[in-house]
């Protein structure tokens, strides 16, 4: 009687080493070109906003100021991977600098990102970025986080999520980390906050020297930086929702949950238009990010073939469609760990 013989679990550094090794190359002429571009792009729009003499010409010079913050933000994301420069110095301070315009602070987003994000992708209460729940979480809310919810979980909800979920309570509110990280949090809590004074600061006096009462002041820090930051937090939880959330996309329980499932399969190859990688910078080639960490974002492309290639039943590859993200937001809602399986909201009720 022949026995079955089992199938090999696919480990991820059999799924690394698919990945050639040229992709995990730091260039720091090339990281360096990428801020350069992004500061100088991000400098003449706001002094276009600065000058702007009407409502005209600010309208899409803010659309392109979220974007540039945006571009700035990626830029800063591989800077605290340690990847955008071969110098791990250089690496720490543009990361600094380039998460300031959107109001991030370095360290704790490092703790976030890095730490838990990265380590425990789409895992049962740990991945705490767009985390489902439950249909006995739902019915225990009460009427006000149920609507809240509801918001956030629609079309129109990644920036009141990642506003509140993300920067609120994992960046600004938050005061409980690891005791080896408070310190440090601490101090660029304390550079953020002094570099958005000084920044609100020299943009109030030139919208008050321009107009010359307190309201011209106070729009000129809206229009340079408020507004900027709200379209980015718009596009990063958006981001980060098509990049995670998805019918095609499974959450795992604890014990379920394997690293080859929360790296290859928790996340998505997403193909778009060259001039939003122009501003994204590649990131939603996020399969080859998850994989490994310490594939910059100007080798993802080519590791995202290697990847696709070798695992083309795991891979989700394709064309980026806001339609289908709107049909994600409609479909997914409340979360069955145990099966495995999304759930409308007429589950809870």
């Amino acid at each position: 009687m022949s026995q079955t013989q089992e199938v090999p679990v696919l480990t991820l550094k059999e799924v690394i080493d698919v990945v050639p090794a040229s992709c995990r190359r730091r260039s720091t002429s090339r990281g360096l070109s990428l801020v350069g571009r992004d500061l100088v792009l991000y400098a003449l729009v706001l002094t276009g906003l600065v000058l702007s003499p009407a409502w005209w010409v600010t309208l899409p010079l803010l659309l392109l100021a979220g974007l540039t913050v945006a571009a700035l933000f990626v830029l800063g994301h591989d800077a605290a991977h340690g990847v955008l420069t071969d110098d791990n110095r250089l690496n720490s301070v543009l990361g600094h600098a380039l998460l300031v315009p959107s109001f991030h602070i370095y360290e704790a987003w490092v703790l976030g990102h890095n730490r838990i994000h990265h380590g425990h992708t789409v895992r049962q209460g740990m991945d705490f970025v767009w985390h489902p729940v439950t249909v006995e979480q739902y019915r225990s809310m009460g009427s006000l986080g149920r609507l809240r919810h509801r918001i956030e979980w629609s079309a129109l909800g990644p920036l009141p999520y990642y506003l509140r979920e993300v920067w609120w309570n994992k960046m600004i509110r938050y005061r409980e980390p690891p005791a080896k990280w408070v310190a440090a949090i601490r101090r660029d809590r304390i550079m953020l906050y002094l570099a958005l004074l000084a920044a609100a600061t020299g943009a109030g006096f030139l919208g008050g020297l321009g107009s010359g009462d307190v309201l011209g002041a106070a729009w000129m820090i809206t229009k340079l930086l408020v507004i900027p930051f709200l379209l980015f937090t718009f596009l990063i939880g958006w981001t980060v929702y098509v990049h995670h959330i998805s019918p095609e996309i499974r959450w795992y329980t604890r014990r379920e949950w394997t690293k080859v499932q929360g790296q290859l399969d928790g996340t998505t190859i997403l193909r778009i238009p060259r001039v939003m990688d122009f501003f994204f910078h590649w990131i939603f080639l996020h399969t080859p990010h998850h994989v490994d960490m310490r594939i910059p974002c100007y080798h993802l492309s080519e590791a995202a073939g290697a990847i696709r290639d070798a695992f083309p039943d795991r891979t989700i590859d394709r064309k980026l469609r806001i339609r289908e993200f709107v049909e994600g937001t409609r479909t997914c809602k409340l979360y069955d760990f145990e099966a495995g399986r999304w759930l409308p909201y007429s589950a809870a009720e």
